[in-house]
């Protein structure tokens, strides 16, 4: 019974509290170039312009909980005013409590999957939670580039590919059907949602059985492609723009520039760190994601900078996912 319990108290410590504590430390401790973010009021005029004002529900997230946070401190705690305006502004702090919030959540929807179906040396409890835990810093040292929607974005991916290894383990339409709602909601959020179908297309789909014209799971997967143009699409006519689809394009300032070679440098090694420590299945399962992933790793080269590495996040926790689950036995019946 005391062993039960140090078990959960532990796990709430490493999957909770370590992790939000850290979250805390890169929004309060870091200094970088976008710290301009913590001297605006409310949420800025770019946000609802360009490329920004496709993504709906950080945008909603921002305005609302900004006004739920100045309300709740003006008439409910005015005594903690006075500090909190002196670590930024009520905006910025709303900004920090929608990433924590979907930042927990991303940390226990990670647990999850790592106790999915463990492999090898993750099947120790203190392993796994070691993996966790190098996951997380990840995620945290990213938060240098504080913006409103990569922590909700990382969340609704992890919970896709949640819902992938359980349809992959039970073959469960409800787990698919779910998967397509996830999909469709996280592309409100931002276009990391097309990493969740290279992450069904590299489990799924098997390259020489396609030689062999046996198409199996194609229909599934054009159906989560469905789930990611309706709603891109149906942005993009509802919410117009007299500028470009893209914030700019920087295909030649990523190369150029020593600072994103270096950030370039960063999400290779760290991807092939996890690369080496996968078995052969975990390997070709990386090389295959990598290659669905191509749209995504091109938009990144052309109209991202390779120094905000938080773009490279979801390709480096998938390194990590295909190194701690155990495929062999459960591909093998496909």
């Amino acid at each position: 019974m005391l062993k039960k319990n140090d078990e959960k108290i532990n796990g709430f410590l490493f999957i909770i509290v370590l992790p939000f504590l850290l979250f805390a430390m890169s929004y309060y401790g870091f200094e970088s170039s976008y710290v301009r973010l913590k001297f605006m009021e409310k949420a800025p005029d770019f946000m609802f312009s360009s490329v920004y004002a496709y993504r709906v529900i950080p945008n909603y997230l921002s305005v609302h909980v900004t006004e739920a946070v100045t309300f709740v401190v003006d008439h409910h705690l005015p005594f903690l005013k006075a500090f909190l305006l002196k670590q930024g502004t009520m905006f910025y702090h709303s900004i920090f409590l929608i990433n924590s919030f979907f930042f927990v959540l991303s940390s226990i929807v990670l647990n999850l999957i790592f106790k999915l179906k463990p492999a090898g040396a993750l099947l120790n409890l203190n392993i796994r939670r070691l993996i966790h835990l190098l996951a997380i810093f990840f995620i945290v040292i990213v938060q240098y580039v504080p913006t409103n929607c990569d922590s909700i974005a990382i969340f609704f991916y992890l919970l896709g590919v949640l819902l992938t290894l359980k349809y992959l383990q039970s073959r469960k339409p409800v787990d698919f059907i779910l998967l397509c709602a996830v999909i469709m909601i996280s592309t409100l959020v931002r276009e990391t949602s097309c990493l969740n179908i290279s992450f069904f297309a590299a489990i799924f789909i098997d390259f020489e059985k396609l030689k062999k014209k046996n198409f199996s799971f194609i229909k599934e997967t054009l159906l989560l492609v469905i789930a990611f143009i309706v709603p891109y699409t149906g942005l993009r006519m509802m919410i117009p723009q007299d500028l470009s689809f893209v914030e700019g394009i920087y295909f030649f300032a990523n190369f150029s520039s020593p600072f994103n070679i270096s950030g370039l440098l960063f999400g290779i090694i760290s991807l092939y760190f996890s690369y080496v420590l996968c078995n052969d299945d975990g390997k070709m399962l990386i090389k295959k994601y990598l290659f669905f992933s191509t749209p995504y790793l091109i938009m990144i080269a052309m109209v991202g900078l390779f120094w905000e590495i938080r773009l490279f996040i979801p390709l480096i926790l998938t390194g990590f996912i295909f190194t701690s689950y155990q495929f062999k036995n459960t591909i093998s019946i496909q």
